[in-house]
């Protein structure tokens, strides 16, 4: 049996051990201390930011910044907290009416509400978030973005142009509106069903506006460089104490916290790139939970003393896309060939431990609104084979003059997860003449491909997920048609499912939006701007005497609820 010692000097990481065993003594070692260790640590505090779809970024929103609405709780599996995401509870909005006649929503606030920095939370603060998410000023306007999905009145697109009349226009108008210190209508254009599940985004959350208004200069007047590199003033359970990018992020329980003071006085989130690391420092018993572990490390832990795992389904997928703007896979046979010929199985064996199932569809399985649809794709090569002749290419001849369009893109530093998938498909691909090359690209040129020229032919990918919990959030994210799509990343565009869409955002009868939205995703599977492969549990690995494990949209550990 291995002494820590050992372990530590085997594995090479006893100046980090030592690290962390410091960080967690001197004074604050007699308060209750929750050590997290990661992959990142937030890279900023404004979520209007560059670093806006940074996880670890976002991890430091949800703990820090107070949401108005949240999804209820659910039911508890295998001692891990899901959500229900048909109804939704009250955070600093007690309550809420919508008026359909003016298509108004009315939010009667929560009294008593102390911010970090001593401020009472009222009308007022609501109105900054809004105003400073229609300013346009972030890098990033993720706020004005989710306002825009919600179809809050005068947050649309013209507010980009740089004329004088479109910049005046970024200024609040009446579509927020105080009533009094603890009430706040907002008004949409359109009967949007968006609207609460939007309020439970980080691109959403309130700010405290005495305090964000204190660090405003006449350069920076929405302190979009105070939070970007200094704190994010709110009113939730953990205050920032100290904050070392890309090391180490200290945050304290707020006394003043609505709900209660949390659990742990303190939050050490620390950065530890390796997820051998993570999981090595994990076994001394020196580190309360862990994110970010591979399936095999997962499965490393099942049968270690002292250790847990915690998690579930939720919206962790994996899929591959292919680009309609990259030959051959402009042809439809020719996607259809591809998704025949994934061995969906074998991928869940051997890439996930079983920990998955194959995803059938486009859309969460977990979310309300998801259908099966009645297009679907099991491994069959010999189906793949029959439409790759189809497609003009039997056994594959022809398609050696598309060599650049068949090289499978993922994240290089993910090589861990993905490699073994990508590895697979491959095999089977190359098994029917399809010319796969792998391709591994470091995140930051992949992500430029991807998600901001659109040009990678073919590419495997498992970081994306759509936070809105409803299908017609996921389908303005990825499949929309821009302007109004987002982020469109395999160049689709089908004039059916943007007026089903359209529909669907503006029909108040659920049943009715429901059948919209089960046609559009039956288009979705039919077209198949992306092959969904598998539905994997998005899991964690903790000490077992830690409890109170949440799976939240976002993905994101929230530390309030984690107790002993």
């Amino acid at each position: 049996m291995r002494t820590r010692a050992a372990l530590t000097a085997k594995l090479g990481f006893a100046p980090l051990l030592a690290a962390l065993s410091i960080a967690a003594s001197g004074p604050a070692a007699a308060q209750k201390t929750l050590l997290v260790l990661g992959e990142s640590v937030p890279a900023s505090l404004d979520y209007d930011g560059p670093s806006g779809n940074h996880p670890a970024s976002q991890t430091g929103f949800h703990n820090l910044i107070e949401p108005l609405v949240d999804y209820a709780a659910g039911r508890i599996e295998d001692g891990t907290q899901l959500l229900d995401f048909s109804k939704f509870e009250g955070a600093l909005a007690e309550s809420w009416s919508f008026d359909q006649a003016t298509l108004t929503w009315t939010f009667k606030l929560r009294q008593g509400v102390k911010s970090c920095a001593g401020n009472t939370f009222t009308a007022d603060d609501v109105l900054y978030t809004y105003a400073r998410a229609k300013s346009l000023t972030g890098k990033a306007p993720i706020g004005y973005f989710l306002a825009s999905v919600a179809s809050v009145a005068n947050f649309t697109p013209a507010l980009f142009a740089k004329t004088p009349e479109a910049i005046e226009k970024r200024k609040l108008g009446n579509e927020v509106k105080k009533v009094d210190d603890y009430t706040v209508q907002i008004r949409q254009s359109a009967p949007n069903k968006l609207m609460l599940p939007v309020l439970t985004i980080f691109g959403a959350l309130t700010y405290d506006s005495k305090e964000m208004k204190a660090h405003a200069t006449a350069e920076d007047p929405w302190s979009h460089d105070y939070t970007n590199n200094v704190n994010a003033p709110s009113f939730g359970p953990y205050c920032l104490e100290s904050w070392k990018k890309d090391e180490e992020f200290v945050a304290k329980a707020n006394p003043n916290y609505y709900r209660g003071k949390p659990y742990f006085d303190r939050v050490i989130y620390r950065k530890v790139p390796q997820s051998a690391n993570r999981l090595a420092i994990l076994r001394t018993g020196q580190a309360s939970i862990v994110e970010s572990l591979t399936p095999r490390e997962i499965e490393s832990l099942r049968k270690v003393p002292n250790i847990t795992i915690g998690g579930g389904y939720l919206n962790a997928t994996m899929f591959v896309l292919l680009n309609f703007k990259s030959k051959p896979f402009d042809n439809p046979a020719m996607r259809k060939a591809i998704a025949y010929a994934i061995p969906y199985q074998d991928v869940i064996k051997t890439s996930y431990f079983g920990e998955a199932k194959q995803w059938e569809g486009l859309v969460p399985s977990a979310y309300p609104g998801y259908v099966k649809t009645k297009s679907q794709y099991g491994y069959d090569p010999n189906k793949a084979k029959q439409l790759l002749a189809e497609a003009g290419y039997p056994d594959g001849k022809g398609l050696e003059a598309f060599a650049d369009s068949f090289k499978l893109s993922y994240v290089s530093e993910r090589e861990t997860n993905l490699g073994p998938t990508a590895t697979l498909i491959q095999t089977r691909l190359k098994a029917l003449g399809i010319p796969v090359q792998l391709d591994p690209q470091p995140a930051t040129q992949l992500a430029d491909r991807q998600l901001v020229k659109k040009d990678l032919p073919f590419s495997l990918y498992d970081q994306s997920k759509p936070v809105g919990v409803d299908p017609a959030y996921a389908m303005q994210l990825y499949f929309v048609t821009p302007p109004r799509g987002v982020n469109n990343m395999t160049n689709f565009s089908d004039a059916k499912l943007d007026e089903l869409f359209t529909k669907a955002q503006i029909e108040p009868d659920t049943a009715k939006r429901n059948e919209f939205l089960a046609e559009a995703q039956e288009i979705l599977m039919d077209k198949l701007p992306f092959v969904p492969v598998v539905e994997n549990k998005l899991q964690f690995a903790m000490q077992n005497r830690l409890k109170g494990l949440v799976l939240y949209p976002h993905q994101n550990l929230i530390w309030r609820h984690l107790h002993e």
